[in-house]
């Protein structure tokens, strides 16, 4: 089936698929306010925000005048914050639980030494939260021994002593440090990472179930009298964003001659659930999105976002690309050319700043502009009809688990 598209937009629907995020979604429209605001401004376009009209999920309206062109963009979050702090109540002792099945799962499981094969980055950012963690305990087992051997200098009895008041400031650190976790992101990402692994790929059923609450909103929304309907998956909303369109299309609620279906995956880290065992129904919607006709797929990521598998084709590495692949067309938003040199030198180690980057303003924007895709007067898949992938994509097999949901 081939589905024409629209010269020009003037009613957008918007959803915005988060990655692992505990936060209010107001945050995501505070960044667009702000940041668009900044992008305007340079690139000499006008965006307003106004409260969208409630619904079930939290969204905002936003007007545009681009290219003499007036835009509606009806954007709205997909909320599943909730279910993520649910998953984030494990314990001090739970969590270091959680990091040693983590850890063997990808281990024993060959997926993180092929992970490496990609990217070192977001490897090490999956190591950081090891690391930290064991770095935490062995401060306040240090703190513990400290204790006992002062006490000890004072005989049995202080020895025990020392060591009581050991265990008390062990565990005052430990809470210490949990309490800092704002800042050091260990737990967070401890949490993040276990989410996935627990299942050894698969979809937890709470998540399965907000998935389909998802694909009905997307299904309405096409239903409705617009232009352009654009689900954006940031992160490891990505690979939900994958799994929630393929099930939209088996199901036949894309209709051809409906609005134009677009997907735009940002700063994605697919491989992180695609190369474990059991991730059988995310690599079988990764191979039936990547051959349909029905959509646009726009991956894009970059080098300079250490959290992300910059310029990993999705499909191919993780081993499912099947005959007649279409999807996605992989190319890079080019940090270090579309930012001045100012600007990169100030965020280039701000690692998870940098992994929010595709959803804020360029100083010096190349073709990859957030604002003009999600209000602009143009389809995605206009927006790139032309554009050639980026010649230094990965685009070979690499996992080791190609096995697919029947």
């Amino acid at each position: 089936m081939s589905r024409s598209h629209p010269k020009s937009v003037t009613r957008r629907r918007v959803f915005y698929i988060p990655g692992y995020d505990p936060i209010h979604p107001r945050r995501y429209r505070e960044l667009y306010r702000k940041e668009g605001a900044a992008q305007s401004a340079i690139s000499g376009y006008e965006i307003a925000l106004t409260p969208a009209p409630k619904s079930a999920h939290f969204g905002w309206q936003v007007d545009a005048r681009i290219d003499g062109h007036a835009v509606r963009a009806d954007i709205e979050v997909l909320v599943w914050s909730d279910i993520v702090r649910d998953s984030m109540e494990a314990s001090i002792p739970g969590t270091y639980l959680q990091l040693v099945r983590t850890a063997w799962t990808y281990i024993a499981s060959g997926a993180l030494r092929r992970l490496m094969r990609l990217r070192k980055g977001p490897v090490i950012a999956a190591l950081y939260p090891v690391g930290m963690l064991l770095g935490q305990a062995l401060l306040a087992l240090a703190l513990w021994y400290g204790f006992w051997r002062i006490g000890g200098l004072f005989g049995a009895v202080g020895a025990w002593a020392g060591a009581a008041l050991g265990v008390m400031a062990f565990v005052a650190l430990l809470r210490w440090f949990k309490a800092k976790d704002g800042k050091i992101f260990a737990y967070y990402l401890m949490h993040d990472y276990a989410y996935s692994a627990a299942s050894n790929g698969a979809n937890p059923p709470a998540l399965e179930a907000r998935m389909r609450v998802f694909q009905d909103s997307v299904a309405a929304a096409l239903a409705d009298d617009v232009d352009e309907v654009l689900v954006v998956g940031h992160s490891s909303g990505a690979h939900l964003a994958v799994s929630i369109l393929s099930d939209l299309i088996r199901a036949g609620r894309v209709s051809a001659d409906g609005p134009a279906l677009a997907f735009l995956s940002l700063g994605q880290v697919v491989p992180m659930v695609s190369f474990l065992p059991d991730a059988h129904r995310l690599r079988a919607d990764l191979r039936y999105l990547s051959a349909r006709d029905d959509l646009t797929w726009v991956d894009v990521t970059a080098p300079g976002d250490g959290c992300a598998f910059a310029l990993c084709d999705p499909v191919a590495v993780s081993g499912v690309a099947p005959e007649g692949k279409r999807w996605p067309l992989v190319f890079s938003a080019a940090f270090t050319q579309s930012l001045s040199p100012a600007r990169w030198k100030e965020l280039r180690w701000r690692f998870f700043r940098l992994h929010f980057q595709y959803l804020c303003a360029f100083d010096r924007p190349k073709d990859y502009d957030y604002f003009l895709i999600t209000a602009g007067p143009v389809t995605l898949a206009d927006r790139y009809a032309d554009r050639r992938p980026s010649k230094s994509r990965i685009d070979v097999p690499v996992s080791k688990y190609t096995s697919v949901a029947a």
